[in-house]
């Protein structure tokens, strides 16, 4: 049935495809904007001070890596031909790669982190089309480990948010303390007590509420805002591009470690919310949208971009999965970035009313992960390969000082990534453990 026959109601929010009214839909896709903001921005201000931009270069690409968190989201809910999920994955500047591009930067330019970009997108995007023949390599329980490794990997920046966020001076202190509690209880307290559609809304809630209250505290700096133009668009090559073969291969094996975990978050949110697998087709899509928009990306200087796990926490506890009403929130994305005084008013979020929200968003992907390691089956070869997966990234990467044996560039993907260690020890081990007498039966989700 087409969607112009149908009534657009508020109720459709917990469907994929039904018509929301407008008006009605723009909070719940301005929570996943909310959700998702500071972690967006963050990788580029880390990469941008690494590599010594200017302070107007650095400007530009956050605004940029709005439009193109918006572009990319928009892709993955409506797909570009074969590009795209069609599924509610929000896109945003990807976390994984700013350890190597703070290796890659200094040594051989912001040029050179940009072309390893471009190329490296280009090839997930292409691998993203051959996803139904090498995606059996990474089976449900590899998928399942990466999922629940992400969740235990975004803990720690939850609860630095909560203190306040990397580096602040007040780190820790009694009003970030206060910040994050009192946002933290208005989200519990509002999930509690909120009732039909408006419960979904506790995140946003919770926001609202911790800003208003950082406003009283003093802790919003609306210089931003003031000194913000009116109208921004993004340079197309904004920076020359260097090609060096060492950077590019760097990179693009974190690109592999973007795409398993893009893997995992759109297997976790199909598995999770919509109660079913993911199809070849969604994974092939996620995974093509993912490379070929962090190349698009790069061509307008800008960094990789890859679905945002805080966000499928949001879906997981929220169960908003309608593509139109995630939409709006591409669409202020897309605003933000146009227009510099919607991001300068997003940005003045405390990092500590973030965190107040993102650690309980953060556990669900955790308990999500366990759910799929059950879905999968406790056969004593899955128990193999998820104990020692787990125990090994999580654990290896808790002393990166025993990387010290290896090369720099080794060092540099593994020795405090728990993703890419958890990936590599689940691959290893699906493909030398015996098949044999695996229990076959399968545990319903819940």
């Amino acid at each position: 049935m087409f969607l112009k026959n149908r009534e657009a109601t508020l109720d459709n929010i917990y469907t994929l495809d039904g018509p929301v009214p407008l008006a009605k839909s723009v909070p719940f896709g301005l929570q996943h904007v909310l959700a998702m903001f500071v972690a967006n921005i963050a990788p580029i201000m880390i990469v941008a001070g690494v590599c010594d931009l200017s302070q107007q270069d650095t400007a530009s690409l956050i605004q940029t890596a709005m439009i193109v968190a918006g572009v990319g989201t928009l892709v993955q809910l409506f797909a570009v031909w074969k590009v795209g999920a069609r599924l509610p994955l929000v896109m945003g500047v990807s976390f994984t790669f700013v350890s190597i591009f703070c290796f890659v930067g200094p040594k051989w330019g912001f040029g050179a982190v940009l072309g390893a970009a471009l190329v490296g997108g280009i090839i997930e995007g292409l691998l993203g089309f051959c996803a139904k023949y090498w995606r059996r390599i990474i089976s449900p329980i590899v998928a399942a480990c990466v999922v629940t490794a992400i969740g235990f990997s975004l803990l720690p920046v939850g609860a630095n948010s909560f203190a306040g966020g990397f580096g602040a001076k007040d780190f820790g202190s009694l009003q970030n303390w206060l910040l994050g509690t009192f946002t933290l209880v208005s989200c519990i307290g509002f999930n509690i007590f909120a009732k039909g559609n408006l419960k979904p809304l506790s995140v946003l809630f919770g926001l609202v509420a911790g800003y208003i209250l950082a406003l009283f505290m003093g802790k919003v700096d609306l210089s931003l805002v003031s000194s913000a133009g009116m109208v921004s668009l993004p340079r197309f090559l904004p920076f020359e591009f260097e090609f060096n073969l060492s950077a590019i291969i760097s990179v693009t094996m974190i690109f592999l470690v973007s795409a398993t975990e893009t893997i995992g978050d759109t297997s976790a949110m199909t598995s999770t919310v919509l109660k079913r697998e993911a199809t070849d087709r969604e994974i092939s899509g996620s995974l093509a949208c993912d490379g070929f928009v962090s190349s698009l990306s790069a061509l307008f200087g800008c960094l990789p971009i890859t679905s945002f796990s805080q966000n499928i926490g949001l879906l997981a506890m929220t169960k908003v999965v309608n593509r139109y009403a995630i939409a709006t929130g591409a669409g202020i994305m897309i605003l933000a970035g146009i227009f510099p005084v919607v991001g300068a008013v997003l940005a003045t979020l405390p990092e500590a009313v973030l965190g107040g929200c993102t650690i309980m968003m953060f556990g669900n992907i955790v308990i999500s992960g366990l759910m799929m390691i059950g879905s999968c089956g406790y056969s004593q070869r899955n128990i193999v390969i998820a104990a020692l997966s787990l125990s090994v990234g999580l654990g290896f990467t808790q002393a990166p000082q025993m990387f010290a044996i290896f090369p720099d560039i080794v060092r540099t993907v593994f020795a405090e990534n728990c993703v890419a260690v958890v990936f590599l020890a689940a691959i290893i081990m699906n493909l030398v453990m015996p098949q044999e007498g695996a229990v076959k039966a399968k545990m319903p989700l819940k």
